[in-house]
């Protein structure tokens, strides 16, 4: 293989392996966000089959395909200057922490379906702020 494994590989370096088969792979140099929608859509019901199994190995397999999925995404389209994986992960920790006042702020549900009410009523709002 020509290089030496390391112990345990963490995220960081996943984004630099992403980056260097970007750039020195023929067949991934050449991909869009279109020609490898596919995969993603894959590997996602590859994910749900083995869920329904439980088959955990192989879903620890795939939950890695679909974050490469997500990474290769993401690459192409900070090639292409409109975003970075450090810009999704910021813009959903973002979300995470705005939808779960009840975790990250003061406020309190007496059950699950004052959570979901409230979730939902978030997200309403984000759209409308969004237009």
């Amino acid at each position: 293989m020509g290089v030496k494994m390391k112990k345990k590989y963490g995220f960081n370096d996943l984004v630099k392996i992403m980056e260097k088969i970007r750039k020195n792979c023929p067949w991934d140099k050449k991909q869009t966000n279109e020609s490898i929608l596919k995969y993603l859509k894959e590997e996602v019901s590859e994910f749900i089959k083995e869920l329904k199994n439980k088959n955990y190995e192989d879903m620890k397999e795939e939950l890695g395909d679909i974050l490469w999925q997500v990474l290769f995404h993401s690459q192409i389209l900070k090639e292409n200057g409109m975003f970075s994986i450090e810009d999704v992960i910021d813009n959903l920790c973002r979300k995470m922490i705005r939808r779960h006042p009840h975790v990250f702020g003061n406020k309190k549900f007496k059950n699950e379906k004052d959570v979901i009410e409230n979730w939902e009523k978030i997200k309403l709002q984000e759209r409308k702020n969004k237009n």
